[in-house]
């Protein structure tokens, strides 16, 4: 080809601008044309007529529709409350207003003591007769007509040693009208309170009396207590305080919720809260401990059991050793994530398996627990729940600071009675003192840990399946030797 010819000029720097001229088909279809929509520009809304804006959001409209269709459902038991019927039943139970004719008869009644006295006394005698002898006594000390009829042989009954407990149930009924002593129940009698008003509960090792008794100090006739935890105590006469301001007033007794303490002790760190319910005083009871991984059978029992009494630490019913508690907390501790050994390559070898997998190690996941160990369990015995859990809690008896560590927390919640008389069904079945309870039967609907937790919450706790502490029902006491 001539050099007058009007072909491709060659060389190394022609060759190259050829190269990165962009072609005409590109060009082409950077062109815009009537059947083409610019995407850019139909997004972008005109100035002219701009889009209107929601009240609220899609979420925020779905949720208010539903809040007042919700609003007078109780968030405990699903149903509707009804302000009407409230309003009546509290107007009805006010004891000063009085409705129809029956409040007045009863402002107006005569004195029943001729009524009394019209009857023999041998009838009032067949009577009592078919009483007991504390509901005989209470008859007697009804009235003075009737202490003239019946004479003072049933309150002489009550100091018989088989009617002892006949005695306390009579005794007991007199709380009302002596706010400033209390019934002890080694003695039989009423005590004068030397702590009115002042009771607090204190450790087992700090002498705390409430009331001067000639039988404090006997070993042979001790005073009704419970044992919470190693090293605490719940004497029966703070139930009865709790109970007696919860029935008659705050000068009977104390409040509940000067109950509760906080404290620590060889290594477990405690709470306990009381609440009425019914009437009848409920606990709880949470014990935390820190445990390290993958410990060995006898350093869980170190963690576990105390080394005075061999009790576990934590609260536990009288029927602790019957059952599966003590191996459901092992289970528990066997589930806590081991950290990984970092020494020579092993650090660099983990950070390749893990870039391998895809996922990273954190030692401080949570820790989920197994089918055995993870259900609430029941003691079919007595009126007590528990709750095994494994929590990343803060250590703060660590130098440094913001340092989190695997802990097992088990949390106990009892029914401890209404406060009348330690041999009741509630107290005795904790203590072990009665086999004629059924925790499945008097808490079949609802459990004790929804009732108490439901007292401090207004939102219904998810649902927690409950088994039996002893589902194979075998008593064996010191003798068997899984609890240990």
């Amino acid at each position: 080809m001539s050099a007058e010819s009007p072909g491709p000029k060659g060389g190394f720097r022609s060759l190259f601008t050829n190269a990165l001229r962009p072609k005409k088909s590109r060009q082409t279809l950077r062109k815009g044309s009537r059947s083409t929509t610019d995407l850019r520009l139909a997004a972008c809304p005109s100035a002219d007529e701009p889009p209107p804006m929601p009240n609220l959001a899609p979420l925020q409209m779905h949720r208010e529709k539903y809040k007042q269709m919700h609003a007078n459902v109780d968030t405990q038991l699903g149903e509707r409350r009804d302000y009407t019927t409230m309003i009546h039943s509290l107007g009805l139970l006010d004891p000063v207003d009085s409705y129809g004719p029956t409040g007045e008869l009863e402002d107006h009644r005569e004195p029943g003591e001729g009524d009394i006295a019209k009857l023999p006394s041998r009838l009032w005698a067949l009577i009592a007769w078919y009483l007991d002898p504390a509901d005989a006594a209470s008859l007697a000390i009804a009235t003075i007509t009737l202490y003239r009829r019946l004479g003072p042989r049933y309150f002489l009954s009550l100091d018989a040693s088989q009617n002892l407990h006949y005695k306390l149930d009579f005794l007991a009924r007199l709380d009302q009208s002596l706010p400033h002593h209390l019934l002890c129940f080694p003695c039989g009698r009423y005590h004068r309170r030397i702590q009115e008003g002042q009771e607090r509960m204190r450790p087992a090792h700090v002498i705390n009396p409430l009331f001067n008794c000639a039988n404090a100090f006997n070993a042979l006739n001790p005073a009704p207590r419970h044992r919470i935890t190693h090293g605490r105590m719940l004497p029966y006469s703070f139930v009865q305080l709790v109970m007696r301001a919860h029935r008659f007033g705050p000068r009977y007794g104390i409040p509940v919720e000067d109950m509760g303490r906080r404290w620590q002790r060889d290594g477990w760190s405690f709470s306990s809260r009381f609440h009425i319910h019914e009437g009848r005083l409920m606990m709880r009871v949470t014990s935390q401990a820190f445990a390290p991984a993958d410990l060995p059978a006898s350093a869980q029992r170190i963690l576990l059991f105390s080394r005075e009494d061999y009790w576990p630490y934590f609260s536990a019913c009288a029927h602790w050793r019957d059952g599966e508690l003590m191996p459901a907390c092992k289970c528990a501790l066997g589930h806590i994530p081991r950290p990984r050994e970092t020494g020579g390559l092993q650090g660099l070898e983990h950070k390749v398996k893990d870039r391998w997998k895809g996922s990273g190690f954190d030692p401080n996941a949570l820790t989920t627990l197994c089918g055995f160990c993870r259900p609430m369990r029941r003691c079919p015995e007595c009126p007590t729940e528990y709750l095994i859990e494994v929590k990343l809690s803060e250590d703060r008896g660590d130098s440094r600071p913001g340092v989190f560590r695997q802990a097992i927390v088990v949390t106990r919640w009892s029914d401890l009675g209404n406060g009348m008389s330690p041999q009741g069904l509630e107290w005795g079945a904790v203590n072990g003192k009665r086999d004629d309870y059924d925790a499945f039967a008097h808490y079949a609907k609802r459990g004790i840990a929804s009732i108490f937790e439901a007292a401090f919450t207004a939102d219904a706790l998810p649902g927690q399946r409950v088994i039996s502490l002893n589902p194979k029902k075998k008593k064996l006491g010191e003798k068997g030797n899984d609890w240990y």
